[in-house]
């Protein structure tokens, strides 16, 4: 356990923050804060406004840090703002079709954020409620953070209570790891959660990621109409711009892609990893452009993995100055496929009373200098 909490108080708007070091006495805590784990020059913050993760820093190939996720200065701002930076979305992320569907014989009607369909939960989703500290430990060996919402029967729609928990742990050099577990409690109801960080390996304010390189292990993509909702079908990537199973730059594949409206371009699709659902694997790989060196690993056992390259963003003030405009980040989303409840040939999302939920998400972080830029994340050099 680490020592007795240090903390940083500031008031942001009348919303109390607070940074401290650690210590179980945080548990139970309801004022709104931000929480940090640090392991060396390894860092991450949280926020229980909306489980959200605020800010991940590590070293590049010349050691200098830089916090490689978009994000706000401000509790206030997240409160306030429209992009999902880092946050904890549910209870069911991802559209769901005109805001409706039929479970058990019943028709649930869910609020429309997205023109007639519902989105990442709707209009007051986890992303947007204050999240009970459980536990946090800032520091040693294994730093986390655990988190725990009660979502009642009918909020934004979707029936039955459930207790959701999410822990965030440095649980390696340079790896950071998200457990989500859903518990429901007295009806059977859709659960779909995703961490809806936005990442540049650059650092968050470094500009676009047309130069990063990206791979994911998927065979099959779920294609969408114009308003992004899933067709129903699972189709094959090969001989498509959706084919990410080589390393691929993005600056040369983004402008063949459908970014969701008329003059807007970029990724915003799910994938069917390849694999066994419920069987941590590896997703996806990124690697930064330029000479930071920085590359990610992601793994997760979920069926799918959304995609999105930012395609909205546009003049978004963020932290420390930046302005983030289109493509400034990719979001790698793993998680069940969009639009399941209404889809019965996707894998299905429903919780009944007695279920856990479960959804396990591991980063791992590598860097490498330009000269072995090349080699795959997992055998890099490891940063120090």
């Amino acid at each position: 356990m680490a020592g007795a909490p240090r903390p940083l108080l500031l008031a942001l708007l009348g919303l109390a923050v607070l940074a401290a070091a650690g210590g179980a006495n945080a548990a139970g805590r309801k004022t709104v804060g931000v929480y940090e784990l640090r392991k060396g020059d390894f860092s991450v913050r949280v926020t229980n406004w909306g489980a959200t993760l605020t800010s991940v820093v590590l070293p590049d190939s010349k050691g200098n840090l830089a916090d490689v996720v978009l994000g706000y200065d401000t509790i206030a701002e997240y409160v306030n703002g429209s992009a999902y930076f880092g946050a904890l979305v549910g209870r069911v992320a991802n559209r769901v079709a005109d805001a409706r569907f039929v479970l058990d014989g019943k028709v649930y009607h869910l609020y429309g954020n997205d023109g007639k369909n519902a989105l990442h939960g709707g209009r007051r989703g986890f992303s947007k409620v204050i999240w009970t500290v459980k536990e946090y430990v800032g520091g040693g060996d294994s730093p986390y953070i655990t988190l725990y919402y009660h979502s009642f029967d009918g909020e934004e729609g979707f029936p039955g209570d459930l207790d959701v928990y999410v822990t965030y742990r440095l649980s390696g050099p340079y790896e950071l790891s998200l457990r989500m577990n859903a518990t429901a409690l007295s009806k059977a109801t859709p659960v779909n959660l995703v961490n809806h960080a936005y990442w540049n390996l650059g650092g968050h304010g470094s500009g676009d990621v047309l130069g990063h390189t990206v791979q994911l292990l998927a065979s099959r993509y779920t294609p969408v109409d114009g308003a992004l909702i899933p067709t129903g079908a699972v189709a094959p990537v090969a001989g498509t711009p959706y084919d990410l199973r080589a390393p691929t730059r993005l600056g040369a594949r983004l402008r063949e892609v459908y970014g969701g409206k008329a003059g807007v371009y970029g990724f915003d699709t799910n994938f069917a990893v390849d694999g066994d659902a419920g069987a941590l694997r590896k997703v996806a790989v990124v690697r930064a452009g330029g000479a930071s060196g920085r590359a990610l690993e992601l793994w997760a056992d979920q069926p799918g993995v959304q995609f999105y390259t930012g395609n909205f963003l546009s003049d978004v003030k963020g932290k420390g100055g930046a302005v983030y405009g289109p493509h400034a980040a990719l979001c790698l989303e793993t998680q069940g496929f969009p639009d399941a409840v209404n889809h019965p040939n996707f894998p299905s999302q429903i919780v009944r009373p007695g279920q856990v939920y479960r959804h396990l998400m591991v980063f791992k972080f590598s860097v490498s200098t330009q000269e072995s830029a090349a080699v795959p994340a997992a055998e890099g050099r490891r940063v120090k």
